[in-house]
């Protein structure tokens, strides 16, 4: 299982506002519903998602959470300028002005269920470390 954080979420929302903050996270949780391999997201609270690979070893979600990973730094969020009408304008917009985006990254802490006396719990606290660890050092890693 993985634990996955948005990068400087809290900076998204107090600089673009709560708005656009639902936005990224309505975005990363649809990356995260694309996920391979067997995987099934959820979320898990605030900014933290967790994707749980039930039956599978570590390795095998890896190579998933990375690309995962990748797809979600590489979608561009398009930030409007001005809230959209309610209706469709009659005179449409020069296109010539490119929005501005804000780059979306994620971290992620892994951690692999082995024991059979280890709880779901240690492993989601496992795997919580692990995001910690990435968090401090590495942000928008696995």
């Amino acid at each position: 299982m993985a634990m996955v954080d948005i990068d400087h979420f809290k900076r998204v929302n107090d600089s673009h506002g709560h708005d656009i903050g639902d936005q990224v996270l309505k975005m990363v949780a649809s990356c995260l519903a694309n996920v391979k391999g067997g995987g099934k997201a959820f979320r898990y609270g605030g900014e933290e998602f967790t994707v749980v690979f039930s039956g599978k070893q570590r390795d095998h979600a890896l190579s998933h959470l990375e690309e995962l990973r990748i797809n979600i730094s590489r979608s561009v969020f398009s930030l409007r300028s001005k809230p959209r009408p309610k209706k469709k304008p009659k005179k449409i917009a020069s296109k010539n002005t490119k929005p501005k985006t804000l780059k979306v990254t994620v971290s992620m802490g892994v951690a692999e269920h082995f024991e059979r006396k280890q709880t779901a719990a240690q492993v989601v606290k496992e795997a919580d470390t692990a995001l910690c660890f990435n968090l401090s050092l590495y942000r928008g890693r696995c």
